[in-house]
């Protein structure tokens, strides 16, 4: 069984039968033809349909696919995902981080960010020279940045908080 979550608008329930599929229940018996990798052609109640996927991300669950001129955007979740949510444990991956030391010893270059500042996983923080090398320190989770503990070309040492979240 599956829950797919559409353009964050609709919830459908989907489960493969033997004979089919059932969609929130009701059971679906649709012309199901591939075209290639990324294309299909669906007739399902005298209704025609091209389908084609434009992405697909195996590992998060989520498709991106057009139907006709309109583009949905899909998150399924299994039974797994969906058993995890009900124990409340479906986000237990994200990163709970409060700040961020110094990896090591070293005189900052450069700090992008400011407080009160979003930021995204990912996002570059600040630049840390270390050993003749630049660093560029990144955001290890979305958090907001509540200290900027550091300013252009400070001295730290390894371990010393540099920004808190």
């Amino acid at each position: 069984m599956y829950k797919l979550n559409v353009n964050d608008r609709h919830v459908f329930e989907v489960d493969k039968t033997g004979e089919g599929l059932m969609i929130n229940g009701d059971s679906v018996n649709a012309d199901v033809r591939k075209i290639n990798n990324t294309q299909w052609h669906i007739i399902n109640n005298l209704a025609s349909y091209n389908v084609e996927v434009i992405s697909f991300n195996r590992a998060e669950k989520t498709a991106e696919i057009k139907v006709g001129n309109n583009i949905y955007t899909i998150a399924a979740k299994d039974q797994f995902d969906i058993l995890l949510d009900q124990l409340g444990l479906s986000n237990l991956n994200t990163a709970k981080v409060s700040d961020i030391k110094a990896p090591m010893p070293g005189m900052v270059l450069k700090v992008f960010v400011n407080e009160g500042m979003e930021i995204k996983k990912g996002d570059n923080l600040f630049i840390l020279e270390a050993m003749k090398m630049e660093n560029i320190i990144k955001a290890p989770a979305d958090a907001t940045i509540k200290t900027v503990k550091i300013k252009s070309g400070d001295k730290v040492e390894k371990g010393q908080v540099l920004l808190m979240f």
